[in-house]
């Protein structure tokens, strides 16, 4: 007797489904964890609604996207299951197909939720990355300027354009997926097949088919109208934008295109009924055939035949409408362009009309003296200043003067015990912004300080110098304790201890918001440390670049941020850009490159081809609020983001004087008008197209690398003005030559009526002036210069040469250059100042000041007192000074007393009273100004009563 046991059922392990499922709980854990914490960061920045817009925007185009793509792929995949022959095919052509059968007809609902979640989370990604694409789109706003070619308005470019070709590509896709997979459901059950002798479909597979394909040929169609509107943003090599061919053969072309898609598709419509193939493959070949013959060859004969003999004419209209659409995207169709027959002649007392501007002159060079500045004033190793160092604007003793600004930040790499603590709760904050005479320096050659040490002293108000948010600190700080509690923050190396007041921070004090954070950086302390309490906050994303991008996602933030102390408290300001890469005809411009690689868009990755400056924004350097103040009231981008989310950025009217006074134009956006200006300072098609007047940007004559000359920030009396204005300046060479070609300037100074106004001086073609790499070249080749230099080069000192200034004066162009030493392989060792070099013609002038500089060139009478101290109390004319002193206290360390104007022992009371008369009269056109609102007026009446005053006083002997 035989009998049979079946076998025994294999049991599934517990433990990988758990592993798995776990895993998934981490992972979606750790997510919430990260939007959880971006929100509560975000209410302490007070910018909630950006979050909170941004969030439900980036989850709706998720989520409607991949349902809308999802639910067409798996609809059309579904219907084509359903389409399938009544009686399953007896023929098996192989196995696979066999199994997919018995998939699809047993797993089907599986099947389609698995596609459905793939396709999806594809399209929803992708769509959810363009959220900035689709909140644009929604609250755009016109330019009210029309493109010359369609007629509409620049906006449709700007908002609408990349939005369009964003669905229809969505869409399209979303079709051929369709197409692919419902081909492949119906061969797979049979109702599609390819053999000899029989019908291609079934009737219901072919009207399925067809009307997929007819569907996506009308899209296509759609996609061929939207490309002729390309033209105006792509570059054909002769520039951005329609070009002859573009406009008289490829835009008819793409019309040409969309009809014959759309007949296509009625072809593939009707044969949904008629069902013979025959008549939809003659349609595609036709589309195809036109696509090629109507969209390459035709244009291609257009260009060679009728373009190329004649192209100056024929493109001039276009090179026109290019340069126009250029120039007013970059905002510099307002340049004003002048010539300028340069005097190369030094003449005693030339400079006598300029004698206001050149004690204004900065000799300080913030790319040169960062480490003088660490050397004096880090006073411990856990700070430093961030380098290279600003340059800004201060009224001191009545007077306006640049000043080289840092501030003194906390940086944790200088601990020598890094333990958790330390770094995280002890050693939170920098202290205090120290400053410097640009125009001034001391007997030693350090610095003249305006304001330095912990606590500051000097002539700017300090009452709050504690720096939580800087630039070099980008590690998180637990900050606040309880009442009661001793503090642990350590406020300045004396041992004074400090307690964290400000706004800024996350609360950290309950156990889930530890437990998020801790989860957030990966930190276990965060939940174990004792230092943590009720009060205890949390502060990150310490910089004011992040913190600015993070309050405005739609801004390109600049490069250069810069501190100011505005109101006693020390803040960062920073500016903020609109930019666009689809304003129609206008030139595309990497701006990674144009600003020497240190800017990136924060939405448009490389290029770019319209900005503005529309926001100027201030982070509070103490508790890290950001305040987005409008400043570009006419961009239409801005206006549209203001609208995306309201209340988002502070009216313009608001912006006290006192911050006004520090606001100045921006690095990166001269850069790229300089870029821009280069060549579009010609505005003639034909000498356009010929190429025959381009500019360079010269490379830096100071610079080992290869680098571009930086604009440089100093005050500068244009030819013809009545007063010096601080300016962003820089010089262009002629194409491939090293001689100078223009001089250029921009109104910086935030307060003034012309503020933003650009200006060139456009040299003459008849006298050669020479370049910065030339004169470079002349000064460290003059004799003078290289025996002043042998004395320090042989004490084993290192000669560096500061920024090489470029001034419009004297009827000419003055070069001046400080010239820098200090002592190699001395620990401690820092740049100091010892000469300057002034150049003038073909003339090279030297001396301890700007003073003696001047008045050597122009032979022993420069027509301008600067202000300046004969060096006294330093070293003999000649010799190295000696090396910097270690000891606190040293006399080198101590700002020299401000100059001061010699007595004279003569009186002349009728020219006191005069100008005492004048300074009265000026103050009270500058409280009538005041009272208009009219600040630059204020500002502009207030010097000339302090100018008065001096003259006053030199009257009377004094």
């Amino acid at each position: 007797m035989s009998s049979t046991q079946a076998p025994a059922r294999t049991r599934r392990s517990p433990i990988l489904p758990t592993l798995g499922v776990a895993a998934v709980l981490v992972v979606l854990f750790v997510l919430f964890t990260q939007l959880w914490t971006d929100r509560l960061w975000y209410q302490a920045l007070g910018f909630s609604q950006v979050f909170g817009i941004t969030l439900l925007t980036r989850v709706g185009l998720f989520v409607g996207f991949g349902l809308i793509t999802a639910g067409i792929v798996v609809g059309n995949i579904a219907l084509a299951f359903r389409l399938r022959p009544p009686m399953r095919s007896a023929e098996v052509t192989s196995e696979l197909l066999e199994r997919g059968r018995d998939l699809l007809e047993t797993r089907l609902t599986r099947v389609l939720i698995g596609i459905g979640a793939v396709i999806g989370l594809f399209a929803g990604t992708v769509a959810a990355s363009q959220t900035t694409t689709f909140l644009a789109w929604l609250k755009s706003t016109d330019f009210n300027t029309v493109d010359p070619r369609f007629g509409i308005d620049v906006s449709f470019f700007i908002f609408d354009y990349p939005w369009y070709r964003l669905i229809a590509s969505s869409l399209m896709t979303a079709l051929v997926l369709s197409a692919i997979g419902a081909a492949l459901v119906h061969y797979m059950m049979g109702a599609l097949r390819y053999a000899r002798g029989r019908r291609l479909a079934t009737n219901k597979a072919a009207a399925h088919i067809s009307i997929l394909l007819g569907v996506a040929l009308l899209l296509y169609a759609v996609q061929q109208w939207l490309d002729r509107y390309a033209f105006e943003l792509t570059n054909d090599g002769l520039l951005t934008g329609l070009t002859y061919t573009d406009d008289n053969a490829r835009i008819t072309a793409k019309t040409i295109l969309t009809a014959i898609a759309v007949l296509c598709a009625l072809v593939f419509f009707a044969n949904a009924v008629l069902r013979r193939w025959i008549f939809p493959v003659l349609a595609t070949a036709l589309l195809v055939l036109s696509g090629i013959v109507v969209g390459a060859v035709y244009p291609a004969v257009v260009q060679g035949i009728s373009v190329r003999p004649d192209e100056p004419d024929k493109e001039r209209p276009y090179i026109e409408n290019h340069i126009a659409a250029t120039r007013a995207a970059y905002d510099v169709d307002g340049v004003e362009i002048e010539d300028y027959t340069a005097s190369t002649t030094a003449e005693p007392g030339q400079l006598k009309a300029d004698a206001e501007a050149l004690p204004g002159i900065r000799l300080i060079d913030p790319a040169v003296v960062g480490p003088t500045y660490e050397q004096l004033q880090q006073v411990r190793g856990y700070y430093a200043f961030n380098q290279p160092l600003d340059v800004d604007r201060y009224t001191i003793d009545g007077e306006e003067t640049d000043a080289v600004v840092a501030v003194r930040e906390m940086d944790i790499n200088g601990l020598e015990n890094q333990s958790w603590n330390n770094i995280r709760t002890v050693y939170t904050h920098g202290y205090g912004l120290v400053s410097a005479y640009g125009n001034r320096r001391q007997a030693s050659g350090e610095p003249d300080w305006i304001s330095k040490d912990i606590p500051p002293v000097g002539e700017i108000n300090q009452p709050e110098p504690r720096v939580y948010y800087g630039e070099i600190q980008t590690d998180y700080s637990i900050v606040g304790r309880e009442e009661g509690q001793e503090p642990l923050e350590l406020d300045t190396p004396g041992g004074d201890k400090n307690i964290y007041s400000g706004k800024g921070g996350v609360g950290i004090g309950s156990l889930i918001n530890r437990l998020l954070y801790a989860t957030r950086f990966a930190d276990a302390n965060l939940l174990l440390s004792d230092r943590i309490n009720d009060q205890s906050k949390i502060i990150y994303d310490r910089t004011p670049k992040e913190r600015v991008q993070a309050a405005a996602p739609w801004l390109t933030i600049d490069s250069d941020t810069y501190p100011a102390v505005v109101e006693g408290r020390i803040v960062w300001i920073v500016d903020g850009y609109t930019t666009s890469n689809s304003y129609p005809n206008s030139q595309r411009l990497s701006m990674v490159n144009a600003t020497d690689g240190q800017t990136s868009p924060a939405t448009l990755g490389n290029s770019v081809n319209y900005v503005r400056n529309s926001v100027k924004a201030v982070v509070d350097a103490y508790d890290g609020t950001v305040k987005l103040y409008e400043w570009d009231t006419e961009d239409p981008i801005l206006k549209t983001w203001q609208k995306v989310y309201p209340g988002s950025v502070t009216p313009k009217s608001e912006i006290s004087y006192d911050l006004l006074a520090h606001l100045r134009y921006p690095m990166d956006l001269f850069k790229l008008q300089r870029e821009i200006l280069g060549r579009y300072h010609v505005t003639d098609p034909g000498l356009w197209y010929q190429q025959t007047d381009l500019w360079q940007i010269p490379k830096d004559p100071v610079s080992k690398s290869s680098a571009n000359e930086q604009p440089y920030y100093l005050s500068v009396k244009w030819p013809g003005d009545d007063d010096a204005i601080f300016s962003n300046t820089a010089v262009y060479v002629p194409n491939n030559r090293s001689n100078l070609a223009a001089y250029m300037a921009v109104n910086a100074e935030g307060s003034s009526k012309d503020y933003g106004q650009l200006r060139i001086l456009r040299m003459s073609d008849t006298r050669q002036i020479d370049g910065p790499g030339q004169t470079f070249n002349a000064i460290t080749n003059d004799t003078a210069v290289a025996q002043r230099l042998r004395l320090f080069i042989q004490g084993s000192a290192q000669v560096t040469y500061g920024n090489l200034l470029t001034l419009p004066v004297g009827g000419g162009l003055l070069y001046v250059q400080p010239v820098y030493t200090q002592r190699e392989g001395s620990e401690g060792s820092y740049p100091l100042l010892r000469f300057v070099v002034v150049r003038f013609g073909e003339t090279v002038g030297t001396g301890d000041t700007l003073q003696e500089a001047l008045d050597e060139v122009f032979k022993g009478d420069a027509g301008v007192d600067t202000g300046e101290e004969p060096i006294t109390g330093g070293t003999p004319d000649g010799e190295p000074a000696p090396e910097n002193p270690d000891e606190p206290g040293s006399p080198s360390a101590a700002p020299s007393d401000p100059p001061t104007q010699a007595p004279t022992g003569k009186v002349d009371e009728a020219a006191a009273n005069k100008a005492l008369d004048e300074a009265s009269a000026a103050y009270e056109a500058a409280q009538k100004a005041l009272t208009d609102g009219d600040l630059a007026e204020y500002q502009k009446q207030n010097k000339a009563a302090e100018a008065a005053i001096k003259r006053a006083v030199r009257a009377l002997g004094r």
